[in-house]
């Protein structure tokens, strides 16, 4: 299929935004957001709705989407002239204008409780998407190793949300076993040449083992030419030692690592989470 430009899927958590989508069709997104979480990502010729627990049924999912036709930098009195001409009033938002919403044939679902801001794709992952984390358009690097693990049915939340020591910190990809949690990164060769990185990890991977998170990272070469020989082994190898993976209250999955894709408990892909948005 033809590409059909960028896709963002924003945040949609409160049910006053939700109807002024559908019937004024219009989104807003502060201009401060946009600068922090898209940068090279703006401006997107779509827009798709991620809907929060406040939505009922239509819950923890896509399920709508549209064209977004312009984008107009306007104060936020503006939009809401019945509001106080105050400083709230006074900030910057990015109007989207939106086509009428159209619903997706089948949503695009999120297995667990999480933190998700922004998420830009591209219109292919869009159309294709099962779950939430196929979504995602980080890197190559992620995106092969991703398939290395949907391959093994491994459910991993990619782009993961961990706060500690008051700092943020997002994991490339956050795999549950029933003894501890890990973190999978994925290095780029960018990564590797930037020495003021070093530091800023070391301190990142130790906030992350303090609170339990097992920490595993594999560089550009090692995913592109030794996948399937070295990072997925490893990365079973783990599992296994933190007691398998967590599959929602039945046996903790562990692998056969002579035989990775033999039979195994089928994992539940479409099983939706309980959590809120902040």
């Amino acid at each position: 299929m033809e590409s059909r430009g960028e896709v963002l899927v924003a945040i949609m958590n409160n049910l006053l935004d939700f109807a002024i989508a559908r019937d004024q069709h219009w989104y807003r997104i502060p201009v401060r957001s946009a600068e922090r979480w898209l940068k090279e990502r703006w401006p997107p010729q779509w827009l798709a709705f991620y809907q929060t627990k406040i939505f009922g049924d239509e819950a923890y999912a896509v399920n709508y989407y549209a064209r977004v036709l312009d984008i107009r930098q306007v104060l936020r009195w503006q939009l809401f002239p019945n509001e106080p001409h105050d400083e709230k009033g006074k900030r910057r938002y990015y109007q989207l204008l939106l086509s009428p919403l159209q619903r997706l044939p089948k949503p695009i679902l999120s297995r667990r409780w999480r933190r998700i801001v922004f998420i830009p794709t591209t219109w292919h992952k869009f159309v294709n998407a099962v779950e939430i984390n196929d979504l995602y358009d980080e890197s190559p690097l992620e995106d092969r190793l991703w398939a290395g693990l949907k391959r093994l049915q491994i459910e991993a939340e990619r782009q993961y949300f961990v706060k500690a020591k008051e700092q943020w910190y997002s994991l490339d990809f956050a795999i549950f076993c029933d003894q501890g949690k890990m973190d999978i990164e994925t290095d780029g060769d960018t990564w590797h040449a930037d020495p003021t990185r070093i530091p800023l990890d070391n301190q990142r991977d130790n906030d992350l083992t303090s609170l339990g998170w097992s920490i595993l990272r594999f560089n550009g070469h090692q995913i592109r030419e030794a996948i399937a020989e070295y990072c997925v082994p490893t990365i079973l190898e783990s599992i296994n030692r933190l007691g398998g993976l967590t599959t929602e209250g039945l046996i903790p999955r562990r692998f056969d690592l002579d035989y990775p894709e033999g039979p195994h408990q089928l994992t539940l892909f479409e099983s939706g989470p309980e959590y809120e948005v902040n």
